[in-house]
């Protein structure tokens, strides 16, 4: 059954059923996947509550849909926290990261301006609310398509030192090609709990910010003997805290 996300805070409603009208991107989502009336789908309001809904009646612009069987529902989610803070990339390749992150499991994305970073968003407000709503809509549309039920925090741009020490994350890894120990190594040795990944941006991390990030807690660490690119490293690194991780949560 096709999920879509449906604002609001209808998940709190004590009614058993709920008629509510939609707005113009719920709609459009619903006549590209060709809903029809009476036609079942579920809903889910970002923050771990699913509903069954109904297309009621075909009145366009806006039609409305019947909701019920309201339930909490967090099955996909990972039992512990993972928070990708990710040095800002050029051209798509953030959107990619976004939507990737997503997909993976990860609860945060915190992207940072970084030393090397090419692309610099924190003195361009207009453009840097642009993309945060952009990067959000991505986020919605990847918990969409693989059923996640709660939308990660994308949170405001921050310098990579603000980053490294504001994290609240009691395991603290930072991609580096200098790292001697490998990410499946250190993660076995240490039980599933809340974690930060650092990801420089395409020239990497500097040693000064290496440096402060080792000062604030952060473990260097490799992903092995090939330098993998920076929209590429934080989805192995994610994918490999879940490889070794859930074996000891299952």
């Amino acid at each position: 059954m096709p999920q879509f996300f449906l604002a609001g805070d209808w998940a709190r409603s004590n009614q058993k059923k709920l008629l509510l009208s939609i707005d113009a991107d719920l709609a459009h989502h619903l006549r590209v996947r060709r809903i029809g009336p009476d036609d079942m789908f579920t809903v889910f309001d970002g923050e771990g509550h699913i509903a069954v809904a109904r297309l009621f009646g075909n009145n366009e612009p806006l039609p409305q849909i019947e909701i019920d069987h309201i339930q909490e529902d967090r099955h996909r989610e990972l039992p512990y926290r993972v928070e990708l803070i990710q040095g800002l990339a050029s051209g798509d390749k953030m959107d990619w990261i976004v939507e990737k992150a997503v997909e993976t499991g990860a609860t945060t994305i915190s992207p940072i301006e970084c030393e090397r970073s090419v692309v610099k968003l924190k003195n361009d407000p207009k453009r840097l609310e642009k993309r945060m709503l952009h990067w959000q809509a991505i986020a919605q549309a990847a918990c969409e398509q693989c059923d996640r039920t709660m939308i990660p925090e994308i949170t405001p741009i921050k310098h990579s030192r603000d980053a490294f020490q504001e994290t609240g994350a009691q395991l603290k890894i930072i991609l580096s090609p200098t790292g001697t120990d490998s990410i499946h190594q250190f993660l076995n040795r240490h039980i599933p709990q809340s974690v930060a990944i650092a990801i420089g941006p395409e020239g990497g991390f500097s040693p000064e910010e290496e440096a402060i990030a080792k000062e604030a807690g952060f473990t260097a660490l490799s992903l092995g003997p090939r330098i993998v690119r920076t929209e590429t490293a934080g989805i192995v690194a994610i994918s490999a805290v879940e490889s070794v991780w859930n074996l000891k949560t299952n």
